[in-house]
């Protein structure tokens, strides 16, 4: 059974995104009772994570990576020889966030950040090492090492905004950025 800390983790993420989900499984399986089987599979896989759940950085593209694979296997045991929608294999979540779009700017960004910072942004939230392995990979102490990556990402974050122009709407979300070439592509001149 889910902890409480887990349990609002996961009300949360789910109140914000299931009728996104719904409407995305609804549009795709051909009937709302199977979309709605497919948003309660979701919805279960979500549980099982339990507080892992929480650690996840985008959890609305992991909710949609999860129903576009219980789309693909439902159409896999159907046996039905059907083309499968082009929106299926895609890498992204519908209508993608610009705020998801900053992975253009990131490899740049990141190059310029300390390597400590390189490290604990690459290791944590690239690669998806636990803060606790993490901690354990540099000989630190848990609260230590989760220091070490709220700064790193925080210097990130403040790297971005200033090396990618961000600009935020109303609700201080991020709406429009100016990408940034990879460094090979830079002029020395």
């Amino acid at each position: 059974m889910p902890s409480s800390s887990s349990f609002q983790c996961h009300n949360k993420a789910w109140r914000q995104h299931h009728a996104e989900i719904r409407a995305f499984l609804k549009n795709r399986a051909g009937s709302a009772d199977e979309a709605d089987d497919l948003l309660q599979e979701v919805f279960l896989k979500a549980l099982h994570q339990g507080k892992e759940f929480c650690s996840i950085e985008n959890a609305r593209a992991w909710l949609f990576q999860v129903a576009r694979n219980l789309l693909v296997d439902r159409l896999r045991v159907s046996k039905e020889q059907v083309p499968l929608p082009d929106d299926l294999l895609a890498e992204s979540p519908p209508e993608t966030d610009p705020v998801d779009l900053l992975s253009h700017c990131l490899p740049r960004v990141l190059s310029e950040l300390s390597a400590e910072d390189r490290e604990a942004i690459t290791l944590c939230d690239i690669q998806g090492m636990t803060q606790k392995a993490f901690a354990g990979h540099l000989g630190l102490s848990l609260p230590a090492a989760k220091s070490r990556v709220q700064r790193a990402r925080l210097r990130l974050r403040t790297h971005l905004a200033e090396a990618c122009r961000l600009t935020f709407d109303e609700e201080g979300k991020v709406c429009c950025f100016v990408p940034r070439p990879p460094l090979e592509s830079v002029n020395p001149d």
